[in-house]
């Protein structure tokens, strides 16, 4: 699978962490910066990261900062993003069953190494469920 990454100064260790996660796993991944845990402003490299997955030029997309918040907001602010701020399993298998979460936000501080791991991974093996839930995509999406 193809997927976008990005993050902020905040999210900069997670972001090489899950890359390198990613990457054993046989994923492409297309690194959308931050390059350093220098101090940057975060839309300049979140919105890139959700613009490639709106595009279809990355299936998914993984965004990540501090806390995720505003990193999210970023992502969903993209028309065809539907990014679902991920602080543990149920919300990420969630995210992807009912919401169809095609970007997921991770906060570096708010989760531990490993679980910011198993998110990812919970997020890239759950499936859409469909029914129900894709009227209501579609009403997201008509927006």
């Amino acid at each position: 699978m193809n997927i976008a990454i990005g993050s902020d100064h905040a999210g900069y260790r997670y972001k090489e962490l899950i890359k390198s996660h990613l990457q054993t796993a046989g994923h492409v991944v297309k690194d959308f910066g931050t390059n350093s845990p220098e101090a940057v402003d975060y839309p300049l490299y979140i919105r890139p990261a959700a613009e490639a997955v709106a595009s279809g030029e990355c299936e998914r997309g993984i965004v990540l900062g501090g806390s995720g918040n505003g990193e999210a907001i970023v992502a969903n602010r993209v028309k065809g993003v539907r990014c679902a701020l991920c602080w543990n399993l149920e919300s990420a298998k969630l995210g992807r069953q009912h919401n169809n979460a095609n970007v997921i936000s991770i906060g570096e501080r708010m989760v531990t190494e490993q679980m910011a791991l198993d998110i990812v991974d919970t997020w890239l093996a759950t499936p859409f469920e469909g029914g129900r839930h894709q009227r209501r995509i579609d009403l997201i999406d008509a927006v």
